[in-house]
């Protein structure tokens, strides 16, 4: 007999899923905070970065400095060493004045499940920017 205390299948597998993505996103920081480094010591500059709206029509300038990790410029790596999805709902005034992206949790696989079906390691793209393909 049940108490209704026990966790369900559900809620361990949810708790697991949850664990698992907070030990790939630590992996992931550990990546980026060194290609920070490795970019400084490099004299890589970053730039500007826009983000797109969900409708994929136009862009909207964002308060953040980095660079792209994949050639759709949909993802990035700021300056600060963060993580950024470069997608936003956007709209006239935002397009007149700017947008703002949060950063996210970074994935060790860029595009993982998409629909475009190009996904690339992290570290890859992270390589890529420093030259070292």
């Amino acid at each position: 007999m049940t108490t209704g205390a026990e966790p369900h299948d559900s809620q361990l597998r949810a708790s697991a899923l949850e664990r698992a993505r907070a030990v790939e996103a630590a992996q992931a920081r550990a990546l980026l905070a060194r290609f920070i480094d490795e970019a400084r010591e490099a004299g890589l500059t970053p730039g500007p970065l826009t983000a797109r709206g969900y409708d994929g029509r136009g862009t909207y300038r964002t308060q953040v400095e980095g660079w792209y990790l994949k050639r759709d410029r949909s993802v990035a790596v700021g300056a600060d060493g963060e993580f950024y999805v470069m997608s936003v709902q956007g709209g006239l005034l935002e397009r007149v004045r700017g947008t703002r992206v949060e950063p996210s949790d970074p994935p060790l696989e860029l595009g993982r499940g998409g629909r475009d079906g190009e996904s690339i390691p992290l570290a890859v793209a992270l390589d890529r920017l420093l030259g070292k393909e």
